[in-house]
């Protein structure tokens, strides 16, 4: 990931022509994944989940269905108001405009979820992005990142290139692993201030 990272006005064009450029509400592609991604949590239920990138609030409206409280946002603001139209029916999602990592949401979450996003970024701003990601996440907190796993020209790396950077936190634990032709989906924990590693959802539940 040694070019630049993707300029902003390469979002800004995309969402110029179109209020949904890569027909994430049409896509029968889009909406299995989304919904492969929603099944994937290892908790029943979540406190406060940030989704950063949002786009147009499609894998944000699954995510309300297992949170108390969604903070979802995204730097193109025609994609931030289609967002909000499409989860105006969610009184306990929240949809802003900021431009990632310079600005960051104040708290902590106990989910935090990466979707098509960090490919966009350079060496420099995906450190810096993934630090402030794990500092945001709580101990003990969950960490889902999915990604396409096919070579773009405005994408840095791939969805498989993100899991091998991504292996080298020692703060995250892997939880799953699923891997498709075209894409890269990963849950990670974040360790406790012990350092302990993460059971899996069947040893939390006394069943191993």
């Amino acid at each position: 990931m040694s070019r630049p990272r993707t300029p902003d006005a390469y979002f800004d064009d995309m969402y110029r022509g179109a209020e949904d450029p890569w027909h994430l509400a049409e896509r029968w592609y889009e909406r299995r994944k989304y919904d492969l991604t929603v099944a994937a949590l290892p908790q029943p239920r979540y406190r406060r989940a940030f989704e950063p990138g949002c786009s147009v609030g499609e894998l944000t409206r699954r995510l309300a269905v297992r949170c108390d409280a969604v903070f979802a946002c995204d730097r193109v603001g025609s994609a931030v108001a289609t967002a909000r139209h499409r989860t105006r029916d969610l009184p306990h999602v929240e949809v802003r405009r900021m431009v990632l990592p310079e600005e960051w949401p104040t708290g902590s979450f106990d989910l935090i979820v990466l979707s098509e996003l960090l490919y966009y970024l350079d060496d420099a701003t995906f450190d810096r992005f993934v630090r402030r990601t794990v500092a945001s996440l709580e101990p003990g907190g969950t960490l889902v990142t999915v990604h396409w796993d096919h070579p773009v020209p405005e994408h840095l790396t791939t969805g498989s290139g993100i899991a091998d950077l991504l292996a080298a936190r020692l703060e995250l634990d892997l939880l799953a692993d699923h891997r498709e032709e075209d894409f890269v989906l990963q849950v990670h924990r974040r360790r406790g201030p012990d350092g302990r590693r993460a059971i899996s959802v069947a040893a939390e539940e006394g069943l191993v």
